[in-house]
Order: C-alpha cells, then structure tokens, then sequence
C-alpha cells in the first residue's frame, strides 16, 4: 500500500512539474524587425506555464503578470513615441525569449483577394505571365528603408479561430519586397516617406475569395443568409477531429514556400501507374467544370483524370492535337501513357493546354490520362466544352469533343504547406471522413479564423482593404455583409472605430449579367455609412480585360491620402474624388452637387464620354449631354423633357470622365433608387 502511495505522489508531481515546465512562447507576431503602434497601449502576449510570472522589458519600460490557468498571459505596456530600435526580452521561469530590433511607429493591416495580394513582381510568386505592376522594377530596385517593415501572413483555413500564424517581419529592401503586396509597399512607402516614422504593414490576401471568408462566425449569424452554413459549420467541428486523426496515418510532404517548380515537376507519389492503367471507376463527374462545383467539393491537392476515347480508323499514322482549355493549376498530361505536355509550375490556371500527339501513339482506343495539382481555391478542367477536343493535326473541323464523363482519383491532399498522400483501403480517398462542410479558402469565417484572428489584440492604426471582385452578382448581400465585416474587426480587436480604408472594384468585363455597378454602389453605400471609413475609386486605372490592373502604385498612395488627412493631420490634402451629394431640377435639365468637389469638377472629355445617361418617368436611359458649372454638374438630354434620374459609370467597365481638380476621379453613383438586380 505504501508502495502504491508512493508511486502516486511521485506521477502526481511529475504532472504537476510538466505543468510548470510548459516552454515559455511569444506571439509569432513578435519577431525580429517587428513595428510596435505608437501612442497606443502596447499587448504583447505569449504562452508558458499556468500560475508562473512573465517579465516582459522593451526598452526602459517593464511590465509583469501571471499565465492564466490555459497557459495563455498578456501585458500591455504604456503608449511610447516612434523610435528604436529597441529588444523586447520577456522572461519566466528562467526561461528567456529576446526579439531585437523592434521599432515603434504606425502599423497597419492590409487585406482582401488577389489585387491586394498580388506582389510587385508577380512573376516570381508564381501569378500568371499577363500579370503584371507598372513601375514595379524601379520601386524594387530603391527600396532601401530600413525603418520600413513588412509582414506576410501565409495562407491558412482554419475552422475555429486560431492564435499563431506562419510569417515574420522583414526590413523592407530589394531582396524583401519583391513578392510583397504592391498595393500594401505603396501604400506603406507613401506614409513613411511622409511621416518620417517607422512604418509596419501586415499583409494578409488570399485571390479569389468572398468576404464572408473574412468574416467571424460570431458576426455572420447576424446575418440571415448565412445562418444555415453557420450552423452546418459548428456541426463540422467533431468530424474535424476524426478527419485531423485519419491524416495523421498518412505519409506527408513538406511543401516548399514560393514557386518552386523543380519541387512540382519532380514530385512522385508512387502514382505514375495512372498515366497508363485504368482508375478505379468509382469517381466520376462532367467536364469541365471546377471540381468545386461538383460531387468532390472542396479540395486542393492531385487528381487524376482519364478519358478513354475511339478515334476513327483513318486517324492512325497521323499526328493529332490534344486541346483540353484552362487546367487549375498545374497539369502533367499523357497519351496511352506517355507524356504529351504539362505546365508544371504556377501562374497557368488561366491558360489552355493544346498538346500535339505524336503519331506512333495514336490508337483505334486511346487513353488520355491528366495529373493535375491545385494549391488553392479552384481546381481542376474548368474551360468551356469548345475547348476539350481531339483532332488530327490542321483539321480542327474534324474534332471529336472530349466534354463530358472522365473518371477520376486524388491521390495526395494539400492542406496549408504539406502533402498528405492517399493509401490503398481505409487509407485511400475514399476512407476520409466526410465533412457536412467542405473547408477551404471561399468557406465562411475560415480565413478570419486562420489569418486573422491571430494578429489580434496587436495595436494598429488601421486596416486597408482589396476585395469585393468575387462577391460581385450578390451585391445586395454585400451592402449588409461588407460593413458587418468591418464591425467584426473592430469588435474583437477593441481599439475602437479605427480606420478602415478599402479599394472599389476596377473595372472588368465581368460578362453582361454580373452587374459590378451594383457592388461598387454598395461599397460606395458602406463609405457613407460607416464611421471612419474611406474608398479609393479606380476607375481611370483599370483594365476592362484584366482583372488585375498594374497601376497598384496610385491605388495604394490613395490609400495612403485618406489616410494622411484623416489620421495624420494633413488637412490641406485632396484624398477622395468627387462623391455625389443631391439633386435638384432645373428646367428641364437636372443639376448635380457633390461632396470633395471643392475647386470646381473638371469632365475629361469635355462631353462626358459617354458615360452618363439620363431618363424621364418612363425610367428609359438615354445618352446625356453635361456641363460643368463649378462645383456642380449640369445634365439634360433633348430626348427627356422631364428628366427624374442620372446615371454615370453605370456598367461592368466603367471609364472615368469626371474628376476634381487633385486629379481624383469620382464614383460612379445613379441618382435614382429604382429597382435593380444583383
């Protein structure tokens, strides 16, 4: 008996000793070259043993507390001046973390979809050849600013909210910012060459996804559209469990960071047998189509596809092409098993594969067998049917359409920077446990909780925003989403109302039926009625074929302007293009008054350039003639002769005409509420 008391003391306080031994950790955010918010109160924030006493220094200033029961403590320094640099040292149990380096100055957080994340040199990060920043190489090649830092928060979904992310601080230098946001480096250079204070920018984006996905799940039931997923994904939660335990049993990869293309293009998964011998006919599902929209749902990661296909007798002996349209991302393609083409490396999801066969591999039944791999958001054959065709080389009348039926198998799933490759039985695609909701990137509060809840409480000014390009076509959602976003954000960050400045969508040929005009009225709608928010218009920077513009130099220093006159005390800056106001009726004519017009409108061309309408009661938009007059804007139309509203800008690819006299050009607005669709 007494043997047995023994025992259980001495397992007792061995329990109680790993508990007090939990390893003393900060914040990732907390690294070397780290910018602190200036004149706020500093939280610094880590993990260690529950009850031990934390001493964290920075400088001349000390603080202490005790780790709460979760092994979680926070402290929060008196607010300081710009300056440094300075160590932050935090101490507990004789334990020692050290970060050096660390100014203070202004911090902010940028955010949004792919024209927010896409890097002054796109091509090194992997974005498509089209893609490109005007004046990117002069502003990599002089950025020498050691007092200005920068931050990227790598990708992650997470279905809960976490509290470490993967990223640190980098002093920003030609080495470092080429693949750094252009609209966040714009933006951040603006306010340091102005400010003469250090300077920190926090850049979190992920391309292509809804802000819902930025969205915490504790705000978005405040909305009714989004109860039903909200409660699918606190149902997702235990089968999460299970579905992390059963990856836990498979083999992994580790995933280089960047574009690595010797890593894709040599990447084996035991696997190479599907280019020759038949998948299991299990899978299957019409192409094309992104596999997101199909049976398969969300997933990242490789996937084969086969199509069998008879071609007819006169074929054999002949060369034929191979078209199969867009792969998303990375396509590795054969022909009765042997290789015909692949764009192995990213930045080609938008590029149609057209392969030549050669005619020793041309069969009466062929098999077409395609390895593609998707890193993010959609994936797979996802062209049009036009584009998935065979046919013998300089007879593309003769083709036979590969749409259709194709079976398919993934192979390996990618989740974050690692590869977990599917087994045989149990272990195989087929084995994993079946989430009510698929996880991914475009899925509501994920990327709130993997990206940015854990930069939160970090004191920052404020944030800067680039989205609203895949939420278009639910623009009435928008108008209620967009400002419950930013009430989120201020919420659990708890530093106030602080600014919000975001980007309206550029102009783009969304196809006759998107109606963007509609979500940059509810950005518009959100700037005038959200406290302490602003918009930058791009109408006269935009692309109407590429949805991503390069002008991202004057988007982000009109960032910077709202921000200079609003938080910084510049008052004499010009930093928002004319906004319309009111109405009043003249004569048969309509005139227009506008907020930021202050030193008369100008109209480049003097016409208008087709970009205003008017209609009379019948609600019938005709071309308009304009005037200026001032700070107003005379409009009328010999066709109206009782005209009640104006319209301007009102299409998918607006073309800025009208400006004030800082050059800014002003939203496109409509005067009337009539009814429209999204």
């Amino acid at each position: 008996m007494k043997s047995y008391l023994l025992v259980l003391l001495v397992g007792l306080l061995l329990v109680g000793c790993a508990r007090e031994t939990r390893p003393l950790r900060l914040a990732p955010i907390f690294s070397d070259h780290a910018v602190l918010q200036r004149q706020q109160p500093i939280r610094i924030w880590g993990w260690g043993a529950p009850g031990a006493t934390v001493t964290v220094r920075l400088d001349t200033v000390t603080a202490q507390t005790e780790v709460d029961t979760e092994g979680r403590w926070l402290v929060e320094l008196p607010p300081q001046e710009a300056g440094g640099p300075y160590t932050l040292a935090v101490e507990s149990n004789g334990e020692r973390r050290v970060v050096e380096d660390v100014l203070i100055g202004e911090v902010w957080v940028a955010s949004g979809q792919s024209n927010m994340e896409m890097p002054l040199m796109p091509r090194l990060a992997g974005w498509s050849p089209g893609d490109s920043v005007y004046g990117a190489a002069e502003a990599v090649r002089t950025a020498n600013y050691p007092q200005m830092r920068l931050l990227t928060v790598e990708r992650a979904v997470a279905l809960t909210p976490q509290d470490t992310f993967a990223g640190t601080w980098q002093v920003a230098s030609p080495q470092t910012v080429a693949t750094f946001s252009a609209v966040a480096y714009f933006f951040g250079r603006r306010l340091h060459e102005t400010l003469g204070v250090p300077v920190g920018v926090i850049h979190s984006s992920w391309g292509g996804t809804p802000a819902e996905a930025w969205t915490g799940r504790d705000h978005l039931r405040e909305l009714e559209d989004f109860w039903e997923i909200v409660a699918r994904l606190e149902a997702t939660e235990p089968v999460l469990h299970e579905l992390e335990a059963w990856r836990s049993r498979l083999q992994q990869i580790a995933v280089p960071a960047g574009n690595d293309t010797t890593f894709w293009a040599m990447l084996d998964l035991n696997d190479g047998r599907y280019a020759e011998n038949p998948l299991p006919d299990t899978l299957s599902m019409l192409l094309p189509a992104r596999w997101e929209d199909t049976a398969m749902g969300a997933f990242d990661g490789v996937v084969w596809f086969q199509r069998r296909v008879q071609v007819p007798e006169a074929w054999l002996g002949r060369d034929l092409v191979l078209e199969l349209g867009p792969i998303d991302d990375m396509d590795r393609t054969y022909f009765n098993g042997q290789p015909v083409g692949g764009y192995e490396r990213l930045g080609y999801w938008n590029t149609p594969r057209r392969y030549r066969v050669p005619a020793a591999l041309v069969r009466r039944e062929n098999l077409i067998a395609v390895r593609v791999i998707d890193t993010q958001g959609g994936g797979g054959l996802w062209g049009q049917p036009e584009q998935l065709r065979l046919y013998p080389e300089n007879e593309p009348d003769a083709a036979l359409s590969l749409a259709g039926t194709w079976h398919y198998w993934p192979v390996a799933e990618l989740v974050g920077r690692r590869l977990y490759v599917f087994g045989e039985g149990p272990l195989s695609y087929t084995g994993r446990p079946k989430l009510p909701v698929s996880l991914g990137p475009n899925t509501p509060t994920t990327l709130f909780n993997g990206m940015i809840h854990p930069l939160i409480p970090y004191s920052i000014r404020g944030a800067i925003w680039y989205q609203g390009e895949s939420n278009v076509g639910r623009a009435s959602q928008y108008e209620r989403l967009f400002p419950t976003l930013i009430r989120c954000w201020r919420t659990h960050w708890a530093l106030g109302e602080f600014p919000f400045y975001f980007v309206q969508i550029a102009p783009y040929d969304y196809g006759p039926n998107a109606r963007s005009q509609r979500l940059r009225e509810a950005q518009l709608r959100t700037m005038l009625r959200v406290p302490h928010t602003g918009m930058v218009v791009t109408t006269d920077v935009g692309d109407d074929h590429n949805i991503h513009p390069a002008r991202k130099r004057e988007v982000g220093e009109r960032l910077a302007l709202w921000a200079l006159a609003n938080d910084y005390g510049f008052r004499d800056l010009v930093y928002s293009g004319p906004i319309y106001e009111r109405m009043e009726r003249e004569d048969g004519r309509l005139r227009l008054y506008f907020r930021y017009a202050e030193g008369g409108l100008v109209l480049r061309p003097a016409d208008g350039g087709g970009e205003f309408v008017i209609a009379g009661p019948d609600r019938v938009f005709h071309p308009a003639r304009v005037r200026v007059e001032g700070e107003t804007l005379v409009v009328w139309s010999p066709r109206v002769s009782d005209p009640q509203a104006v319209r301007y800008g009102w299409s998918n690819t607006p073309h800025a005409t009208l400006f004030n006299r800082a050059g800014l050009p002003a939203s496109p607005f409509r005067t009337d509420d009539w009814p429209e669709g999204d």
